[in-house]
Parts: structure tokens; C-alpha cells; sequence
């Protein structure tokens, strides 16, 4: 699992612990939770998309490398 579906993992479960509580402190306690859980995903998945294409790129240059 990349950290970025744990991150949105994590913001769901804050998302649904907002909407099942009761009470309002732990209503906002858990929307800031989620708001910032939800930052690190999205933040994570620019990361994550970086990462990738660094991969693909060297596995690419290996590539052209071994057919000369």
C-alpha cells in the first residue's frame, strides 16, 4: 500500500467518525483531522507521481543502454 492510500485510509475514517459523532468537539476535532489527513494524500500522490516517472525514466535509459 503507498502512503497516499494510507493517508486517504486515514481521512476516511476521521471523515466517518465526524459523521457519527454526537458531539461537536469531537465532530471539528475530526474534520481537522481529515483535512489534514486528506493534505498529506494529496501531497503524497504529487510525490509518488515524481517518483514514478523518475522510475520509468532510468528503467527506460537502462533500457536504451542494453540494446547499444
Amino acid at each position: 500500500m503507498r502512503d497516499s492510500q494510507t493517508f486517504a485510509a486515514h481521512a476516511e475514517r476521521c471523515h466517518r467518525e465526524a459523521e457519527d459523532s454526537p458531539l461537536a468537539l469531537v465532530r471539528e476535532r475530526a474534520r481537522r483531522a481529515e483535512a489534514a489527513w486528506t493534505l498529506l494524500a494529496e501531497r503524497s500522490l504529487k510525490t509518488e507521481a515524481i517518483r514514478d516517472a523518475r522510475q520509468q525514466r532510468e528503467a527506460a535509459a537502462l533500457l536504451v543502454q542494453d540494446l547499444n
